[in-house]
């Protein structure tokens, strides 16, 4: 059900009523984009189903999704107007428009060409763990999950904070140390992908795609000074994903033992395969999770930093030489995107 999700912590005074929030959220569901509107951005069924809940509860887990659509104008039909008008104006009046009149102009023909322009719309779940004060968004990029956490936060009024997430220990310096001793957190295998960035003016990049991670010349390349922005790894054999630098949780997928469990002769209604989704898919990350920030050396707690193995790959790297490398690739990257869901 989640492909990538990036963490935050909700503030101590936790979270409305679920009744609340669903009313909150009826105050801004989304409508498509008018004719001369760019950008139209709010909440839908989470179920699909019109008219249906705008949150949905499952299990004590909480889902929304937000949904935004844009009014797409490439830039160079955009300029192609502006001269054509402008080429019109000398005509007229002898004179080419300076620069405050260009700029007019340009806003003039956006707005002329978006009602002949195509609509592209985006949806992005959002995972609300009440009662461990998480919230998950799946978004591929820091940017964006960004951006959803802070809609959701002005469309509650401000009745929930939200902060991020951050571990004790650098997950780039443990990704270091366990690639360069051999040994991951327990419940944890290193697979075979991972990215490797240098801190240096060259800012050279090694990436590996299916092979092996346990050779000397990863280990060689941490100890020259490139620091791992992403490691594919597996939880306890049945949850693969992509842990990243900066802490963000990539290319999700549950693995056969755990969708074996859920096969039958029939296939589930509309309703139950979406109960059964976030049912699986909490029931699974609700434990990968705080494995994985234990691992980390567990949440950050302001004016404290922890010493554990991130100290350690630091002094590794701390301990090596400044040689730059020149960028090099080991494979191309192996991601597959995930099956959609029977309720999609």
């Amino acid at each position: 059900m989640f492909k990538n999700l990036t963490l935050y912590r909700i503030g101590p005074e936790g979270t409305p009523e679920l009744s609340e929030i669903e009313h909150k959220l009826g105050q801004f569901r989304f409508v498509e984009c008018g004719a001369t509107q760019q950008k139209s951005q709010g909440w839908v069924e989470p179920r699909g189903q019109a008219n249906g809940p705008l949150i949905e509860s499952v299990g004590g887990q909480w889902v929304v999704k937000l949904m935004t659509e844009q009014r797409v104008v490439p830039g160079s039909v955009v300029k192609k107007r502006v001269e054509e008008m402008a080429d019109q104006i000398e005509k007229q009046t002898g004179r080419k428009p300076g620069k405050k009149a260009s700029k007019e102009l340009k806003e003039q023909a956006l707005l002329e060409l978006l009602p002949m322009a195509f609509t592209k719309q985006s949806s992005t779940l959002v995972w609300i763990d009440a009662r461990e004060r998480l919230l998950y968004v799946d978004a591929g990029g820091q940017a964006k999950a960004d951006e959803v956490a802070s809609t959701l936060v002005k469309t509650l009024d401000g009745k929930i904070s939200v902060s991020q997430f951050n571990t004790a220990e650098s997950p780039a310096a443990c990704m270091a140390a366990w690639l360069s001793d051999g040994q991951p957190p327990a419940g944890f295998t290193i697979d075979r992908e991972c990215e490797l960035k240098s801190s240096d003016e060259q800012k050279s990049v090694v990436r590996y795609a299916r092979h092996r991670l346990d050779t000397e010349e990863v280990r060689q390349h941490i100890l020259t000074g490139k620091t791992p922005t992403r490691l594919a790894m597996t939880w306890r054999d049945r949850v693969s994903f992509m842990l990243s630098d900066t802490f963000q949780i990539r290319k999700l997928a549950l693995l056969d033992v755990v969708m074996e469990s859920q096969k039958g002769s029939n296939k589930p209604a509309k309703d139950e395969a979406f109960d059964a989704d976030v049912a699986i898919s909490t029931g699974e990350l609700s434990e990968l999770v705080p494995d994985l920030i234990e691992a980390l050396g567990g949440e950050q707690v302001m004016g404290s930093a922890g010493p554990g193995v991130a100290a350690a790959a630091q002094a590794v790297v701390a301990g090596s030489t400044s040689t730059s490398t020149s960028g090099a690739s080991a494979g191309a990257d192996a991601g597959a995107d995930a099956e959609p869901a029977p309720w999609d």
